[in-house]
């Protein structure tokens, strides 16, 4: 909105508000505009909350028994803080003109709505038990599917159905009609990535806010053609306007750790898990880069992986590979402290981050 409005004013003009031309101005703007939302906004949403839910989330009896003395009362849906810091940032300092941009958040938003009736549910029920799996999966898949199909018409011809791979600059996998299906298992896996990672108070917050830097720089460099042909990554025009979406996502991200830091005020629920990991999933379409989002957020693959494993073997031989899924329920039960478990999970997500990067160059 503010690019649009400014852009039209300073046409041909020299004055400072030419910043607002340049994407790396914009994306330091949307940081700065969503932490700034999400810390004025964070204590009125926090007790309305509280107001509403009165005794807290949730908690699963089968869980941790620590968390049924130490998490009870805590007021889940914290999602809403980041999601409204998001999108008014995003579209403040967006090109609105922009398809991708609306593309990914109308899959944030889509799963963000199916987070909090998933939440609205436990709390009205008083227990586990969201909206039914079928109920769930199926908005999301049509969610994603839409999008992939939106996004791959957004694509140049020679990009839009297939798939390319890090460590390599030439080959790209031809997907065809499957490119969509593709899209739509990529962005709906990742939101049900970080949200089976979302555990402990700050465990999801931080890895989502190191992906989102990663993918900013990644969306910033994939939209510059000059760029893009210095790394030998295949540019995607347009693409460019998702740092501005991602620097807004790491703002909200960092406003919402304030609150959320252990021991957290409010958590996330699935309003913010859902709605995060799918906008991940979408910027990765976008920007031709979904294995490298598997690298970068390796933490939520392997805490996905650590559920499938479970339930796989477990049904097979009645035994457990884990002594709980997902992964770092396995290390609460083995007596690590929960601070030791979310800090070590944290340096993983960076090294993470840093070896996504890595494939920027190393092609």
């Amino acid at each position: 909105m503010l690019y649009l409005l400014v852009a039209h004013h300073v046409h041909g003009h020299t004055t400072l508000l030419n910043l607002f031309r340049y994407l790396t101005f914009r994306a330091g703007g949307a940081c700065l505009t969503a932490l700034a939302i999400a810390l004025i906004l964070g204590n009125p949403v926090i007790r309305q909350l509280k107001r509403i839910q009165r005794e807290g989330q949730p908690i699963r009896a089968v869980g941790p028994e620590r968390h049924i003395l130490e998490k009870a009362g805590t007021p889940t849906m914290g999602g809403v803080l980041i999601l409204a810091a998001l999108f008014i940032s995003t579209l403040l300092w967006a090109d609105l003109q922009n398809g991708f941009v609306w593309a990914v958040l109308f899959v944030t938003a889509v799963f963000g709505a199916v987070g909090f009736a998933d939440d609205y549910r436990k709390l009205a029920r008083r227990n586990t038990d969201g909206l039914s799996k079928k109920a769930r999966l199926g908005c999301e898949f049509g969610a994603s599917l839409i999008a992939g199909w939106w996004m791959q018409h957004l694509m140049p011809p020679d990009l839009a159905n297939h798939l390319a791979f890090p460590f390599v600059k030439d080959y790209m996998l031809p997907l065809g009609y499957a490119f969509p299906i593709f899209a739509m298992v990529t962005v709906t896996g990742f939101g049900n990535a970080v949200n089976l990672t979302d555990g402990l108070d700050g465990l999801a917050t931080v890895p989502v806010v190191i992906a989102a830097l990663v993918f900013a720089l990644i969306s910033y460099l994939v939209g510059n053609h000059v760029f893009a042909d210095y790394l030998q990554l295949h540019a995607v025009p347009g693409t460019g306007e998702l740092a501005i979406f991602c620097s807004a996502l790491v703002g909200a991200g960092l406003g919402f750790l304030w609150f959320n830091a252990p021991p957290a005020s409010v958590f996330m629920g699935d309003t913010g898990s859902l709605a995060l990991g799918g906008a991940l999933g979408a910027v990765a379409v976008a920007t031709k880069h979904e294995l490298v989002l598997c690298i970068v957020g390796g933490l939520f693959v392997a805490e996905t992986l650590s559920v499938i494993i479970q339930v796989f073997w477990y049904k097979r031989t009645k035994r457990r590979v884990f002594l709980m899924a997902p992964l770092h329920h396995h290390f609460e039960k083995k007596g690590w402290q929960e601070p030791k478990i979310v800090i070590r999970f944290w340096i993983v997500a960076v090294v993470l981050g840093l070896f996504g990067l890595a494939t920027l160059k190393l092609r």
